[in-house]
């Protein structure tokens, strides 16, 4: 698999070496932190959105008299949608543009978060659910593909981590809190009806700030659109998604573009050479990541209270190991800006599995369960984040949005079947069979992430080009240009 590492993955292309090179002298803006700010508060919400099932259980069970299975019947629709609504996005992503479909994902789930508030029985609840997966799903998956997109090579990991700072780090963590404090202010049978509307609310006001988020520059490119591609860069190098007196500088010029053709969409690329030996072992490597963290979640209030403790207390001790979540989720996006990729996701998985190895067998009271599941979350969020990060190098712009929303939507779909896996080792084996399948998923993780190829500080058109040649071919370019001229 390491040849495949020398089988381009897309056109290193004079507009290709302008649009690297411009990102990199423009740096990082006040306009990026815009775009990051509206894109993170929406993925903040999102992650509330997939954690209210679990907050609103047990109030649905009591006032509807539904059965564990039926709740966990709303979160395999969820998770299950979820993976429909990122193909789906993905697909469309590249076909018509990013910013188009993270605004549609983001109405979604704001209809779907009303619906499931209003609803007046199971069935309706359920479809309600069904929105709201392929609102989160395309949500997410949009989301980490538009911010690598809009940013330079050094800073796009960071960019694209920080999206699950605020999903996967702060939303799981604050998500328990978020509950509590709506069943506060308004208890009663009700509450998780508010619960939903309070979520749906604040979404729809990130849909009318997103209006002021343009296309990634890297689509229009591709697709040919120069004069708007330009204005985007203009805009990113103002500091402002609302300058006055924007002045368009041609960073991008139109002289190559009759020799070349706008990219065209064809997600069957992704499973042919090269895409195909880079997608397949990581969506494995996702799907074992995903798997584990989600069977922890579920079983771990479980397996608080199979050791004696209160629904109360596990509800504590659970929020105490999920701080490590939001190091984790941080830690990656900092990484991300000095680390190569394969390195940090090795070394995280060989972690990962020796703490899931410490909890199993070293975990013989609470204080050591909570210190080494708390070790165990962080390394948990530094992987998904990681992944996050690597999946938008993996491809070109024209499958890049369908390439990401693939191997993310293994990883929900890991949601719908190994949380039941686990639950079934734990009741034959406790703690012990939950947290050695963990481990045993994070050494297939290590493995599989060995047969993908490097991306750190790679061109993201074509990966046996570094972004930092293509600065320079770039540049070499515009010598030659400027000589011609002057000749």
């Amino acid at each position: 698999m390491a040849a495949e590492n020398m089988v381009p993955s897309g056109r290193s292309s004079p507009v290709i070496r302008q649009l690297e090179s411009a990102f990199t002298k423009i740096g990082v803006t006040g306009a990026h932190k815009q775009i990051l700010a509206l894109v993170l508060i929406g993925c903040l919400f999102d992650s509330f959105e997939q954690n209210t099932i679990g907050v609103a259980g047990p109030i649905l069970k009591e006032h509807w008299g539904l059965t564990g299975t039926d709740i966990g019947f709303l979160n395999t629709i969820t998770f299950g949608s979820a993976a429909i609504g990122r193909l789906l996005s993905g697909i469309l992503g590249d076909r018509y543009g990013r910013r188009v479909m993270l605004t549609i994902n983001l109405l979604l789930f704001t209809i779907g978060s009303a619906a499931c508030a209003m609803a007046p029985n199971f069935a309706t609840l359920c479809f309600a659910r069904a929105i709201v997966g392929f609102g989160v799903g395309g949500e997410i998956s949009t989301a980490v593909t538009m911010l690598s997109e809009f940013c330079s090579p050094k800073f796009r990991g960071t960019a694209a981590g920080l999206v699950n700072v605020g999903a996967g780090g702060f939303g799981n963590f604050l998500a328990p809190a978020f509950g509590l404090m709506i069943f506060t202010l308004f208890p009663g049978e009700n509450s998780w009806r508010w619960l939903f509307a309070a979520l749906a609310l604040p979404a729809l006001l990130v849909v009318f700030y997103r209006r002021f988020v343009p296309e990634t520059p890297r689509f229009l490119a591709s697709q040919g659109k120069i004069d708007e591609a330009n204005k985007v860069l203009s805009i990113l190098a103002s500091g402002s998604l609302r300058p006055r007196n924007l002045k368009v500088q041609e960073y991008l010029t139109k002289d190559h573009l009759k020799d070349e053709e706008p990219a065209k969409s064809d997600w069957k690329e992704l499973f042919r050479a090269p895409f195909i030996g880079r997608t397949i072992p990581v969506a494995i490597a996702i799907l074992m990541s995903y798997g584990a963290q989600l069977s922890v979640l579920t079983l771990m209030p479980i397996i608080f209270v199979s050791m004696g403790y209160t629904l109360q207390g596990s509800l504590l001790y659970s929020m105490i190991i999920q701080s490590g979540s939001v190091l984790g989720a941080i830690a990656a996006s900092m990484f991300g800006y000095y680390f190569p990729r394969k390195k940090v996701l090795t070394l995280g998985a060989v972690f990962a599995c020796l703490a899931a190895v410490s909890i199993a067998y070293l975990g013989t009271n609470i204080y050591l369960v909570l210190m080494f599941g708390a070790i165990f979350q962080f390394f948990v969020l530094l992987l998904n984040t990681s992944i996050w990060i690597y999946a938008p190098e993996l491809f070109p712009t024209r499958i890049r949005a369908f390439g990401v929303a693939l191997i993310l939507a293994t990883g929900s779909a890991a949601g719908s079947f190994v949380p039941t896996i686990a639950g079934a080792l734990f009741d034959v084996y406790g703690m012990v069979g939950v947290f050695g399948l963990a481990a045993g998923m994070y050494a297939v993780f290590a493995f599989c992430i060995q047969l993908g190829p490097e991306t750190y500080g790679m061109s993201m058109e074509d990966l046996t080009q570094p972004a930092d040649a293509d600065l320079a071919k770039a540049d070499t370019s515009e010598i030659k240009v400027g000589v011609e001229l002057r000749t």
